[in-house]
């Protein structure tokens, strides 16, 4: 499995969350768990469209590049009525799990 972190790139037009989302807001998932920094936040509306990819892109395949397409995805943006924000989802280390405790580590 990935890491993952989730980045806004860029608000086209008004973001209507309360505080707004703003380019360099970001949060990570890993193993699974969305983990927001201190402070941080997410729009509801955002996380509903981004949720179904996030599983997908955690995920190491088997089969080739060719063969499945999600490696391909790197944006997603929310449906918020007044504006667009644009999220990218980049893998930013390898989960490994160790077999004696079935913990996961980083190895990235």
């Amino acid at each position: 499995m990935y890491e993952l972190k989730v980045t806004v790139t860029k608000v086209l037009g008004t973001c209507t969350a309360d505080p707004p989302m703003k380019p360099g807001d970001y949060f990570t998932v890993r193993d699974g768990d969305i983990r927001i920094p201190e402070g941080g936040y997410i729009c509801l509306w955002a996380l509903q469209s981004i949720l179904p990819l996030l599983p997908a892109k955690e995920r190491n395949i088997i089969e080739a590049q060719e063969d499945d397409w999600m490696w391909r995805v790197h944006h997603a943006q929310c449906p918020d009525p007044d504006g667009r924000v644009v999220f990218k989802i980049e893998r930013v280390g390898e989960l490994k799990k160790e077999a004696s405790v079935g913990s996961e580590k980083d190895v990235a």
